[in-house]
């Protein structure tokens, strides 16, 4: 803590605990605010400008960060011990986190963006997967992420600190309607595929016949129950990876990494 900076707030400051509420879904949607948790998440929302209303820190940790936070101008404020475990949700705290407006945009304003790559995510109920699964998108150059109606929120703790600091680069559509979303990537000209184990192609044969260079939207499913019938058929084709060892399957996020990868190894042969 620099001097002047006056003294360390606890957990029954007001401030602090207002943020502590967000950790519940209720409180988040209600204030549509969510805490982003650690320096490459904070980084990041610093980074692009995505609305960061407070900088919670540990003396004397994160000096790039509060710099970074009070040139754009975002409060910032010191806290104790007790207090940061509050706002943390992990066993070790990293010492700082953001309080941030939601990011997350209509569906309508993500795909008038002429996207070339998307993830579309159906009932994943799994932070950590949705998270990984969103980072994976966003390292393979997606431009949107939908989390369809029924999958978990993108503001889970657990989810953002997944993306490590992915949330905030592509665009994210929540609660989206997963018809509606693929009715209109298929009249963007976007072609939709279900990565689904029973797909009639296989991932190489997209490849090898070049379709995979269109512009793509993959449907990934459940983590236990994969994409019901009906969601898959709304799908251009259903992929399934071919398995080449005795494996039964992929998890869904590895399956999701080899379908997002093989299309942006495509976009840019």
């Amino acid at each position: 803590m620099r001097p002047g900076d006056g003294p360390l707030h606890t957990e029954r400051t007001p401030r602090v605990a207002a943020a502590r509420r967000l950790t519940s879904r209720k409180h988040r949607d209600a204030e549509r605010l969510f805490l982003a948790e650690g320096p490459q998440a904070v980084r990041e929302a610093l980074a692009t400008g995505a609305g960061v209303r407070t900088l919670f820190v540990s003396p004397e940790r994160h000096g790039d960060l509060v710099a970074a936070a009070r040139d754009a101008g975002v409060p910032v404020s010191y806290v104790d011990a007790t207090a940061m475990a509050g706002l943390s949700e992990t066993v070790t705290p990293p010492g700082v986190v953001a309080v941030c407006q939601f990011i997350d945009v209509p569906a309508v304003e993500a795909l008038a963006r002429a996207p070339r790559l998307v993830a579309v995510l159906y009932e994943i109920n799994d932070p950590g997967n949705a998270g990984t699964v969103l980072r994976t998108a966003d390292a393979a150059g997606a431009s949107a992420v939908v989390f369809g109606a029924g999958s978990v929120d993108p503001y889970n703790g657990k989810c953002v600190r997944a993306t490590a600091g992915s949330l905030f680069h592509p665009a994210v559509v929540r609660g989206g309607d997963l018809p509606g979303v693929v009715g209109a990537l298929r009249a963007g000209g976007v072609r939709v595929l279900a990565a689904d184990g029973a797909g009639e192609t296989d991932l190489d044969a997209e490849l090898d016949a070049g379709r995979l260079a269109a512009p793509t939207a993959w449907l990934f499913g459940n983590e236990a129950r994969g994409l019901p019938a009906e969601v898959a058929a709304l799908a251009d084709a259903r992929v399934r990876i071919p398995i080449h060892g005795g494996a039964e399957s992929l998890n869904l996020a590895a399956a999701a990494a080899v379908c997002l990868y093989a299309s942006a190894r495509a976009q840019r042969a």
